[in-house]
């Protein structure tokens, strides 16, 4: 096995979890179309971009518009989503999290955030870890959503590591074929029935250390 070189984390789920404030972002515009939207229709969410992710929801509530329309309700959504995003401190980083970032970093590894969000950098200035990565790729640098690597074949360019000396950590299917796709490692977070195609998965960072990634095949 190649040697692990860095580490690359996906950011909502993973690093925080931003998924209630789009949750009640999306609750609030389906609200005013008087589409019943709920816990379990956001499921399908995770992951998609913005513009899919309203498509969606018009298709829960049989609801058709123009697609400038359509713009002006996605960019609303954003508003409402950003003003909770504003609120953030350091308390919203998920547990194990910030002290995980510094044993990578204490023992040489390289760090990158992989995510598809457009706010990634606002976020990680607002919980106070955009200090702790080398480098960030989000969604106003690439082209293509996961499972497409690139996102991550852009972290580890940057970084200056080869793919396979990659580990990637992803909470999302999406993301850990994006890893595979990629030709890197991956470690799922969270629920090890659905995140199977993984190296491993660990519940959260609260006792993932460097030494674990010795674990990795």
């Amino acid at each position: 096995m190649a040697t692990i070189k860095a580490c690359l984390f996906d950011l909502d789920g993973v690093i925080v979890d931003t998924a209630k404030f789009h949750y009640q972002a999306w609750k609030t515009l389906a609200d005013g179309l008087n589409i019943d939207f709920t816990e379990h229709d956001n499921e399908r969410l995770k992951g998609v971009s913005r513009m899919r992710s309203l498509e969606i929801i018009l298709e829960i509530g049989g609801v058709t518009m123009p697609e400038a329309e359509q713009v002006t309700l996605a960019t609303r959504k954003n508003e409402v989503y950003l003003e909770d995003v504003q609120r953030m401190t350091e308390a919203d980083v998920l547990p194990g999290v910030r002290r995980f970032l510094e044993e990578c970093r204490a023992a040489g590894l390289k760090t990158a955030l992989g995510s598809a969000s457009k706010n990634a950098r606002l976020i990680l200035e607002r919980v106070q870890l955009l200090s702790l990565f080398d480098a960030v790729v989000d969604g106003t640098d690439v082209a293509n959503a996961k499972p497409d690597p690139e996102v991550f074949l852009k972290g580890a360019e940057m970084l200056g590591v080869a793919p396979e000396e990659c580990v990637v950590f992803e909470d999302a299917v999406a993301g850990v074929e994006a890893a595979r796709n990629g030709g890197m490692h991956c470690i799922g977070v969270g629920d090890a029935s659905i995140l199977s195609d993984a190296d491993f998965v660990i519940p959260g960072f609260e006792e993932m250390t460097v030494a674990r990634l010795q674990e990795l095949r």
